[in-house]
């Protein structure tokens, strides 16, 4: 029988003030057994950039990546924020390690191909070192992934914080029983957007299906469930989207098999 872990994405507002990180960081660390953190930083980056003179450009969403902002999202999310967070953790007793996908080769890349867009050095996620992740993880590390890879070749690109804690959610679960949980600022998948207490429990596809076709569920959410549900067919046991001050409750939308 496999062990459980739970890993945990967390990102933007929640990872960049003093008051929320605190927070986040004992809900985290009340989390029991195995777990792994996986965290954003794109306004930091983007205010670092102002500070710099160099002007932040993103298309839906998603940031342009050209030499000098490579140096800027490196600096804050290799860095500022990645250091903070491992410094943070220990402090509540968690043996933390903070990586890159660089760090032992981790997590191979591929920059991005050149379409409509050229998103500069952005990687998509093709390797993931699950076995040596997975040795760390059983000698008690918890690890704490910045959304930064590398293409072997020298460089590093930068990379999506949801797709890195899908990616390594997918590679860990041959060696774990894997929970992946995405937080977010409501307490889960809403059955009325204005109520923000009508959480849906647990969805399953043929759930999905149903309201995807009634408007329960619209807009953004439908690529993050799309994912959630690409994640269980890789192996992964559930996946829980919530609110950060409720990862170690067990609360929020599970989406789960069939």
């Amino acid at each position: 029988m496999k062990e459980k872990l739970t890993l945990v994405k967390v990102g933007g507002k929640i990872v960049e003030e003093d008051d929320t990180l605190r927070q986040l960081l004992k809900d985290f660390s009340l989390i029991e057994g195995h777990k792994v953190l996986v965290h954003g930083g794109g306004r930091s980056a983007t205010k670092l950039a102002a500070q710099l003179g160099i002007e932040s450009r993103m298309v839906d969403g998603r940031r342009i990546t050209d030499a000098e902002m490579l140096k800027v999202v490196t600096m804050v999310y290799g860095g500022l924020v990645n250091k903070a967070i491992v410094a943070g953790l220990q402090a509540l007793h968690v043996n933390a390690l903070g990586l890159t996908g660089a760090d032992m080769n981790l997590m191979r890349s591929e920059k991005r191909p050149v379409t409509t867009v050229d998103y500069g050095f952005v990687g998509d996620v093709k390797e993931v070192n699950a076995d040596l992740l997975a040795s760390l993880i059983s000698q008690g590390v918890v690890p704490v992934l910045a959304p930064l890879t590398h293409d072997k070749q020298g460089s590093l690109l930068n990379t999506n914080a949801d797709t890195i804690a899908g990616e390594a959610a997918k590679a860990l679960a041959k060696h774990f029983e894997v929970t992946l949980m995405f937080c977010f600022e409501k307490k889960g998948v809403l059955l009325d957007e204005n109520d923000d207490e009508s959480v849906i429990p647990e969805i399953n596809r043929q759930d999905f299906r149903r309201y995807v076709e009634t408007g329960v569920i619209q807009g953004g959410m439908i690529p993050k469930l799309e994912n959630a549900f690409q994640a269980i067919d890789a192996g992964v046991a559930a996946v829980v989207i919530t609110q950060a001050s409720d990862i170690h409750k067990g609360k929020g939308t599970r989406i789960v098999v069939d």
